[in-house]
């Protein structure tokens, strides 16, 4: 008996790896299209004669929509289970991005960019959820972890493509028309995950039991995890985004416009490194790691916005390390401080909070710039120490038995 269970147990692990790695692959290649985009959304709207205040408005709202929808789709997929519909119409968005290469006018860019991150927010609960099915049995950390760098690979490439095209042409279309290729591989990859896996779910049934144990699915949620999300929204808001960024770059002829893109690249391979060593960071001190997060955003904007080329390439490393702890630490964190019945709702919530915070950064940053911008430090720094301030509740709350608001 005890060699058949074994015999049962080591295919699903098998598969569930493939899964992983598969899915990596997905996510690999849909950044080679996506990622590459929202690199250069920012010059190539101001390129089509966007300001910076439409650029942080723009910016703002995708981001805010492809998190707060998350909240509508995750509850879509909970409720009807169609996990892959919802992860390939999500991807299917992506081919918004290419379609940038025929526009010639900055608000049907910003639509087709707004559109992307749409897509983001329709498949990424029900990717999430079928990850999870399949991290079950090699590990939580470690499968979210191979996606991940998987995940930034693809960041990393993508840009170099564009600003190699870039260089090559001098011609945004030219360089958006080649993600065609990588975008429509991404929908073939994903179909090769689906016909190899088509029930993730059931890679984790198997072992499941403590998941329906004393749950309590009318419980409200820990008082932690207020006092958590006030603390993301806070700090996110004062995270400057890389359009903004580049923005002024270009405008103030710091970077060419032809490396931008590299340097978005250069902060994705530093957010693929970095993720994987926060993440062993977090497992060994807990939430404590997080205060991270306030404390190397701070000098974010002094850097970014300075009229340096040196000073650039230094902001660009440390967004890619901003980034890494935003997509690794802090959706862990959720996991520590919610009971498992109520999870998937807080993830929603935080997912909401969390776009809701990249839209504050967009506008009010971005209109700051265009005012002032000692009042756009200002207000970062502001942010940034309300976000510290806001720490000590989580781990005083953490440190007491769970109570619920």
């Amino acid at each position: 008996m005890a060699s058949n269970l074994s015999l049962k147990y080591q295919p699903a692990r098998t598969r569930a790896m493939q899964f992983i790695l598969l899915f990596g692959l997905v996510s690999a290649l849909g950044d080679i299209t996506y990622e590459t985009g929202r690199g250069v959304s920012g010059a190539y709207l101001a390129f089509l004669g966007a300001s910076a205040t439409a650029i942080g408005l723009v910016s703002g709202l995708g981001e805010f929509l492809g998190y707060a929808l998350r909240l509508v789709s995750g509850y879509l997929a909970s409720r009807t289970r169609a996990y892959w519909v919802a992860t390939f119409l999500g991807y299917g968005l992506l081919l918004s991005i290419p379609l940038l290469a025929y526009t010639n006018r900055w608000e049907i860019a910003a639509v087709f960019l707004i559109l992307e991150r749409i897509g983001k927010a329709v498949r990424s609960p029900a990717k999430d959820t079928m990850l999870s099915h399949a991290s079950y049995q090699v590990g939580r950390g470690w499968g979210f972890g191979i996606h991940e760098a998987l995940d930034q690979v693809g960041a990393f490439i993508g840009p170099l493509i564009f600003a190699v095209v870039f260089a090559q042409r001098q011609s945004y279309r030219d360089g958006f028309s080649i993600l065609w290729i990588p975008a429509l591989l991404t929908l073939l990859a994903l179909l090769l995950a689906r016909l190899r896996v088509p029930n993730p779910e059931e890679l984790e049934k198997s072992s499941s039991s403590e998941v329906t144990t004393n749950s309590n699915k009318s419980a409200p949620l820990p008082r932690v995890f207020w006092f958590y999300s006030a603390f993301t929204f806070l700090s996110v808001a004062g995270f400057a985004n890389f359009q903004i960024i580049s923005y002024h770059w270009v405008t103030q002829k710091i970077v060419p416009a032809a490396q931008i893109a590299v340097f978005y690249a250069v902060a994705m391979g530093v957010d693929a490194l970095a993720a994987l060593i926060i993440g062993k960071t977090y497992d060994k001190i807990g939430l404590t790691s997080l205060m991270i997060v306030p404390l190397i955003s701070l000098p974010l904007p002094f850097l970014a916005f300075s009229n340096q080329y040196s000073i650039a390439i230094i902001a660009a490393v440390l967004w890619g390390i901003i980034m890494a702890v935003h997509e690794t630490i802090m959706r862990a964190a959720i996991a520590d401080i919610v009971p498992g019945e109520k999870r998937a709702f807080a993830y929603g919530i935080f997912n909401t909070l969390y776009g809701a915070a990249w839209f504050v950064s967009g506008a009010l940053l971005g209109l700051l710039y265009d005012q002032s911008r000692t009042g756009l430090f200002i207000a970062v720094v502001i942010l940034e120490i309300l976000a510290l301030l806001t720490f000590p509740f989580i781990t005083k709350q953490r440190n007491q038995p769970i109570q619920s608001a």
